[in-house]
């Protein structure tokens, strides 16, 4: 059955590793099923991606709609088509990224945000989305110095502010949301995403 899973959490918090280890269950299970990550996913995509990595400086709300101009190329021309032919999508990353950098992270209005994600979407949600939980300076310290952005140079305040608005949407959606101690060892991680995937697919 079509199914679609999103991966959350702040960068470092492993859930890119998560979301690979997923893939590669389904796919030894033969389960038709593809991996995307945002921004990106699509030639578009790709491109905004760039201009949003660059560091080059922008305004946030600037910022808000590159990123909801990739996902609605990336819901239309990828994940709708596959869940259409009855695949599995699995999302590194999705609208909660969203609400928590650029809503909770940059202040911008979290309706507005609420009502780009819906067009950009055209209403589609995840199945089930899991949050990797990593405390802040764990995270930042996991991530290290190579490869950096302007999101992982941004102050602290700005990642704790990211942290409390995943922690508040998880508490919104308890029955959506599978929230996992990111410290824990990856493979235990890994098997009880597992497990819960099960019961949706």
């Amino acid at each position: 059955m079509a199914c679609f899973i999103a991966f959350e959490g702040g960068d470092g918090s492993g859930k890119s590793t998560q979301a690979r280890s997923l893939l590669r269950r389904l796919r030894r299970r033969g389960v038709k099923v593809i991996r995307t990550h945002e921004p990106g996913g699509t030639p578009l995509g790709q491109s905004l991606r760039r201009l949003l990595k660059s560091g080059d400086s922008m305004t946030p709300m600037s910022e808000l709609m590159l990123f909801e101009a990739a996902r609605a190329q990336l819901v239309q021309q990828v994940i709708r088509p596959f869940l259409d032919q009855g695949g599995v999508v699995i999302a590194d990353r999705f609208t909660s990224s969203t609400m928590a950098y650029q809503g909770y992270g940059r202040g911008l209005d979290r309706e507005l945000i609420e009502r780009l994600n819906r067009e950009a979407t055209g209403g589609l949600e995840p199945d089930l989305t899991v949050f990797l939980d990593l405390p802040v300076e764990t995270a930042l310290a996991r991530k290290g110095r190579g490869n950096r952005d302007n999101f992982d140079d941004a102050p602290v305040d700005f990642h704790r502010r990211i942290h409390r608005g995943y922690a508040a949407l998880a508490a919104a959606d308890p029955g959506g949301w599978l929230v996992l101690d990111g410290q824990r060892p990856p493979e235990e991680i890994s098997r009880e995403i597992w497990a819960k995937v099960q019961t949706i697919i």
